[in-house]
């Protein structure tokens, strides 16, 4: 991309596929933008995000870094550090920073080329906090208290919780929207949100009487590792907030931590299965075969095959090697950058200045929508 905007062309929409499975894909749903919204006629986009807050984790790689480096072959891309929606709970200032250039870091050590995508933090690009306000506005109540994410984080003293943490779907719809973004690469985690970025979109359009100004964005969930789970508890996603860290593998672990961490890993004490519907009571064995598919770019299948009536050792020897090679080279990668902040820091402005030169004209229409004098 060049500023990040492509021309509109209405007759011209490829087609889209939501995947399942490894790296030979078998399409799931087909979509195109005719599917999306009958009257967007916008340009095709896609936008995605990571939170830095706390280290980042395989989960991070495999459920979306590693997706974003595909899809810029193939789609206009704009990939964001959420440094906004990280606040949602307090981060110190100093650790914000360095959390920031480290995800920025960690998309170009995995691949995202800056020149072909935008690459930006959220905080440098006024629009997202501004659409997010009107999006308070259109959104209900009721929507935002239905939302998982909030329940789960909130526990049981959501009178304790930041505002910002009930609102945090706003925000997010107006990163994308932001954008007119209409393809979002997501974990299953965030489809829910994604769905209710339909929701405010659609209300919005309806409201102001203005069908099809922002379009519907679609959730795109793409290869077996869409939700890597903690080591410690396969019914659990991988986060970088859980207390032990024996539960993920951050991207900066040393290979003998890596390979402690998985010789540590919960299992069950069966042989590994050789059929997938043998996988719905082992959320363990499903983690560790889907994370080496993940990594193997294989399908699911194909790895259970390799490793049916085998032990977990096994496994957990030949997922420890993989896991080594695939993220020894982006750990590298990720300290020589991190040494030169000032680089990172040219690269996210740059990439900032194209982001808006997308999201200003949006917002100046959205404003005369509104009625903003």
């Amino acid at each position: 991309m060049d500023s990040g905007a492509t021309s509109a062309n209405p007759f011209f929409h490829p087609t889209i596929l939501i995947y399942e499975g490894g790296a030979a894909p078998r399409p799931l749903v087909e979509f195109s933008m005719s599917d999306i919204e009958q009257t967007y006629t916008g340009p095709e986009r896609v936008f995605s995000g990571v939170q830095p807050s706390g280290n980042l984790t395989l989960g991070n790689y495999l459920g979306a870094i590693k997706r974003f480096v595909e899809m810029q072959d193939r789609h206009d891309c704009i990939y964001c550090v959420v440094d906004m929606h990280a606040i949602t709970v307090w981060q110190e200032p100093e650790d914000l920073r360095r959390a920031t250039r480290e995800v920025a870091a960690a998309y170009m050590a995995a691949g995202v080329d800056p020149k072909r995508s935008i690459l930006f933090n959220q905080s440098k690009v006024l629009a997202h906090a501004e659409l997010a306000w009107i999006f308070n506005c259109v959104a209900r109540m009721g929507w935002m208290e239905r939302m998982t994410q909030f329940k789960e984080k909130s526990g049981k003293h959501k009178e304790r919780a930041s505002l910002g943490l009930f609102a945090y779907p706003a925000l997010m719809a107006a990163d994308i929207l932001a954008y007119k973004a209409t393809h979002v690469p997501v974990g299953e985690d965030q489809k829910q949100h994604v769905e209710l970025s339909r929701d405010i979109a659609q209300k919005f359009n309806n409201d102001y009487n203005c069908p099809g100004f922002f379009p519907l964005p679609e959730p795109v969930i793409q290869g077996v590792a869409t939700r890597v789970m903690s080591l410690r508890d396969g019914s659990k996603k991988m986060s970088k907030s859980d207390p032990s860290d024996l539960s993920r593998i951050n991207l900066t672990d040393d290979h003998d931590t890596i390979a402690n961490k998985f010789r540590k890993a919960k299992t069950d004490p069966h042989p590994l299965p050789g059929h997938v519907d043998e996988l719905k009571d082992r959320p363990e064995a499903r983690n560790l075969l889907g994370i080496y598919a993940a990594f193997a770019d294989e399908e699911l299948i194909s790895v259970m095959d390799k490793f049916a009536g085998a032990q977990f050792s096994q496994l957990k020897n030949e997922l420890t090697e993989l896991t080594i090679a695939k993220l020894s080279p982006i750990t590298d990668e990720v300290t020589r950058l991190m040494a030169d902040p000032g680089e990172i820091d040219k690269v996210l402005e740059d990439g900032a200045t194209r982001a808006r030169e997308i999201a200003d004209p949006i917002m100046t229409e959205v404003r005369r929508i509104v009625g903003f004098v």
